[in-house]
């Protein structure tokens, strides 16, 4: 096996880090919310259903079992940074209540004996969705459950939690080594059952066991040698999210989040070149403009890849979706260090991952629609644990640290962090502004020694004309190979960081293309445009805008943009406290006002939110 490679970023311990504003409040909410509420203790529904009373006989395929290891891994990393006595104890008396009911060989699922992932299952048909009496999710909810140990492991430090994710993996070892086929127990042509891979891979990565790396390696070549999925063959040859088995976003994403730790773990190009890859396609062809995985167009299943030059603006993202979405852009980060994936992470959190969460954190959209309308899901849905899991993700990837020692600055909001320098000891960066409602940041850096060393700052790419002054002085902006703006110098405490995103309101444009490909007599290929759509949308610093439903009433209106310089006709209104409106002054018609999007309309059920505008076709 090759090397584990050298991490482009190494993320700051939990209780270092404190976020305030609009993050903040997210937290908070998600805390005092869907975490303190959801599970509580072994009578909680979504972990009573782990009791032996009910596995024995439950023989419906549920994927229920998911919240468990959710639950787990949000609530680890809301007590890893400390001030939750409540929320510690309810994690400590869940988690040692499941070890209890994990049985002799590390099973650890709700399923009865005869529909269990050792069992060898008959062939299924194949579908888009896979019908309830045919799909399995063991696998999958034992995946969560590993990296529930795991989070639980790290914030508690007692070793029967990573015992109890060792017992699991083991197991699935034993699974796939007496010649059980990992594809054969999970819908989406196996897709569901490969996100193993993932909780593999970490655990090799944390125990340096030599049997959990080949179990990874084996998920990924049983992944690779099913031809509908054929993971690795098919990123590698330049494949379409889309038609990567079914292109069922979730699990895709998911699969490479697997796929960036295995290349942590053994330095093979091969895997860093296929999770770029696709990471490039979906970056691309497979984001709404708030940065969440989409689809639900025409034939394909709802939570698909849309097919490449697809745009529909009253598609959706499915807020599981963008979990794995910055999940694996976190991993990314990690690996190369590059700001572009700290940029993907704060355009999906301020938008589509707070677009789907309520105010009070309880309630969460299944689906967020750029055109259409709020629908808080019903209780036990899959999003609402997904969407409480990515919230927790913000406070490790706010800053980091690289391999020379320089300390990076990864997302925008007010906040601080201490991080550890070899010669300067504790440095604290307190970050003072209002974003994303304003550019204007002000990073206070107090180290314990002074001493040199680089600070990276990254520049959204967004911020045209970014200026940065150092105690009051101008310094230039450039960015690195990185994309960060690195200021070496010698710091010493009273040292002040001035940073400067000028907002500007930034027309998007967007089109659903229709290309007709043949080719004509002499074999010459021929490819005749037979469709265009377009759209026009606005965005202001990192946030989204929509208006609401216009007058009152059409979700739907072809615009005519006036020429020339859209400031304009475009104005950006007083800013209250959340964000200034922008108003968009038409001719014959009133003008539309359009907010942030995750508030368009009121963060309750119902409200209506559209981003994007048709376009009138050219005379």
């Amino acid at each position: 096996m090759s090397a584990a490679i050298a991490c482009g970023q190494q993320w700051v311990g939990p209780a270092a880090v404190r976020l305030d504003g609009l993050f903040g409040q997210m937290l908070a909410a998600n805390r005092g919310g869907r975490l303190s509420h959801f599970i509580v203790d072994e009578d909680s529904p979504s972990i009573s259903i782990f009791g032996q009373a009910h596995k024995c006989r439950n023989q419906e395929g549920d994927w229920y079992g998911e919240h468990a290891g959710k639950w787990l891994s949000a609530t680890a990393r809301a007590v890893a940074q400390g001030g939750q006595p409540q929320l510690e104890a309810n994690l400590r008396r869940v988690a040692d209540w499941l070890v209890s009911q994990q049985d002799d060989d590390g099973y650890l699922g709700n399923y009865a004996a005869d529909r269990r992932f050792t069992v060898p299952q008959p062939p299924r048909p194949e579908s888009w969705n896979g019908e309830p009496a045919l799909r399995t999710w063991d696998i999958w909810t034992h995946s969560y459950l590993v990296l529930g140990f795991l989070e639980t492991w790290r914030a508690l430090g007692e070793v029967r939690y990573l015992q109890a994710a060792c017992r699991i993996a083991d197991l699935c070892w034993q699974a796939l080594e007496s010649g059980i086929d990992i594809t054969t127990l999970g819908n989406h042509h196996g897709m569901s059952a490969t996100v193993l891979l993932d909780p593999a891979a970490d655990l090799y990565l944390v125990t340096g066991e030599p049997r959990y790396l080949a179990l990874a390696e084996k998920i990924l070549q049983q992944a690779n040698a099913n031809p509908s999925l054929a993971l690795l063959d098919k990123a590698l040859a330049g494949e379409d999210a889309a038609f990567i088995a079914t292109g069922k976003a979730y699990q895709l994403c998911w699969n490479l989040v697997g796929l960036a730790k295995l290349y942590k773990a053994t330095g093979k190009d091969e895997y860093r070149v296929a999770v770029d890859a696709l990471w490039n396609n979906i970056r691309t062809h497979h984001l709404t403009l708030g940065g969440g995985p989409w689809g639900g167009v025409a034939h394909r299943s709802r939570e698909v890849f849309n097919a490449p030059r697809t745009f529909f603006p009253q598609a959706y993202v499915e807020t599981c979706s963008v979990l794995a979405w910055m999940q694996l852009n976190r991993e990314l980060l990690a690996i190369t260090g590059h700001a572009r994936h700290a940029d993907e992470l704060e355009r999906t959190a301020y938008n589509d991952l707070l677009a789907a969460m309520a105010p009070d954190g309880e309630d969460w959209c299944y689906y967020t629609f750029p055109n259409g309308k709020r629908v808080h899901t019903t209780y036990w849905r899959c999003c609402k644990s997904s969407g409480a899991m990515a919230v927790e993700e913000l406070p490790q990837v706010a800053y980091g640290t690289t391999a020379d020692g320089s300390l990076r600055v990864n997302l925008y909001g007010a906040g601080q962090a201490t991080l550890h320098h070899a010669e300067a000891g504790a440095v604290t960066l307190q970050q003072q502004t209002r974003y994303p409602f304003d550019g204007r940041i002000t990073l206070q850096v107090t180290p314990e020694n002074r001493a040199t060393f680089g600070i990276g700052l990254r520049i959204p790419s967004w911020a045209g004309d970014a200026r940065i002054r150092v105690n009051g002085i101008e310094v230039p902006v450039q960015a690195g190979a990185d994309g960060f703006v690195q200021l070496q110098r010698q710091w010493q405490a009273g040292d002040s960081i001035a940073v400067v995103l000028p907002m500007q309101p930034q027309l998007q444009r967007a089109a659903n293309v229709n290309v007709q490909e043949s080719r004509a007599p002499d074999g010459s290929p021929v490819a005749q445009e037979v469709l265009r759509w377009e759209y026009a949308g606005l965005t202001y610093g990192p946030l989204v805008y929509a208006t609401t439903l216009i007058d009152g009433y059409k979700t739907d209106e072809t615009v005519k943009l006036p020429a020339g310089d859209p400031s304009q006709w475009l104005q950006v209104g007083e800013d209250a406290g959340e964000g200034a409106p922008l108003t968009m002054q038409l001719e014959c018609r009133a003008p539309l006002r359009f907010e942030p999007y995750y508030r368009c309309g009121g963060r309750v059920h119902g409200a209506w939110r559209l981003t994007w505008l048709s376009l009138a076709p050219a005379p």
